[in-house]
This record gives structure tokens, sequence and C-alpha cells, in this order.
């Protein structure tokens, strides 16, 4: 597959979430590098890559209208750059923006490390575990983001001291969602919305304003 045989993917993709012209050609840029990477490093499911635009990176893209001014943000679980390398080509040009890249696996995280080098993104590559990340080394940081990373009491739990900064989660999910939160709010007191997807009917995006343990 190249980056030719998803034209009309990516026609479709940009549709849903529009972007500037000069973000569209670094996505392009990024699409190509990723493409080159899959054979080597399987980055995400080779099932997916024929909606990779629609997928992927209309999928991280609307992230931005639940955070709108946000500068600084963390992925957790950054994997093949979904939605944290993808943010930071769109944040390109907002001043002081900037993307924390947290991956552990280490072939992942030299993709990702490449991507922020040739295409000169606002980010920084976190290659550890991300309970390792100390909260007190992202200053402003204003947006947690996690892809299918982790059931939401795992998540909060790994999330949690990010959080506590103040940050709110973005945290995007599929159809059990509803279960996960309510399995959630045994251990913890959520002040969340859950958003529809814009590229899947069954995905769900959670918007965490605060997560408090419960005693």
């Amino acid at each position: 597959m190249n980056a030719h045989d998803l034209s009309s993917d990516r026609a479709a993709a940009l549709k849903i979430t529009p972007v500037s012209r000069e973000t569209a050609e670094r996505l392009d840029r990024f699409v190509e590098l990723f493409l080159r990477w899959q054979r080597a490093v399987q980055l995400v499911a080779e099932s997916t890559l024929p909606k990779l635009w629609t997928r992927h990176i209309a999928d991280s893209l609307q992230l931005l209208d639940l955070a709108k001014g946000a500068k600084v943000w963390a992925d957790l679980g950054a994997g093949g750059g979904f939605p944290g390398a993808v943010l930071a080509i769109a944040l390109k040009e907002k001043q002081g923006a900037r993307v924390h890249l947290i991956e552990s696996d280490q072939r992942k995280a030299a993709f990702l490390r490449e991507a922020v080098r040739l295409l000169e993104l606002p980010a920084e590559i976190h290659a550890t575990r991300i309970e390792s990340v100390d909260a007190g080394a992202l200053p402003g940081l204003a947006i947690v983001t996690a892809r299918a990373l982790a059931p939401m009491p795992e998540l909060l739990e790994i999330a949690h001291p990010l959080l506590q900064t103040g940050a709110k989660g973005l945290f995007m999910k599929g159809a059990n969602v509803e279960n996960e939160l309510t399995e959630a709010t045994k251990s913890w007191k959520i002040l969340s919305t859950v958003v529809p997807s814009k590229t899947d009917a069954a995905g769900r995006i959670v918007v965490v304003e605060q997560a408090l343990r419960k005693n």
C-alpha cells in the first residue's frame, strides 16, 4: 500500500476534519513515513491501513475541537502517533504548543522520534513507561490523551498524576465505555461527559474534567 492508494480515504478524512493546506501537506509527509515504517514495525493493525486517514488521522484531529486553545498536551501510549503526533502536526504553527509523546516500546518511540525530526514538530518523546513520567516535567500541561490504552479504571490510575495538575483528559474509547465508566465509579469520583466520535459510529470520547480517588 502507498499514499496514492489512500487518496479517496484522505479526501473523506479531510472533509470530516478540515485542516490548512500546510497541515495537510505535513500529514501527507507523515503518512509516507508511517507507511515505510509500518513495513518493518507494526505501528497499527494491517487491517486498518485502507482507512488510515479516516480511522487514525481524522480520528486524532477531532480532539482539537474538544480542547480549543490548549497548547500543551501529553499522549499516553503514543504508539504509531495517534493521536499525539497528528496533533503535533496540526499545532505546529501555534505559538507555545508542545505535545509530549509517551511510549515505552522503543521501536515505536524511534518512529516517533524520526517523525518529529523530519517534520520539525513541537513534540518531545518520552521513551519510558507512563508511570515514570514526572508531571512536573510537563509545564503548562492542559490535555492528557489516550487512545484504546486501557479500561477506564486502569486508565484513570495511570493518568491520575497528570490529571492532578489540572489537566483535562480526552480518552478515546469504544462501545463498552458506559460499562467501563460504571466500573470506574467504584473507585473514582469522576466529573466527565461522553462525546460521540466523528469517525466511528461506536466510538466515544470521554472528556474527564476531574477524577478524584474515593477513600
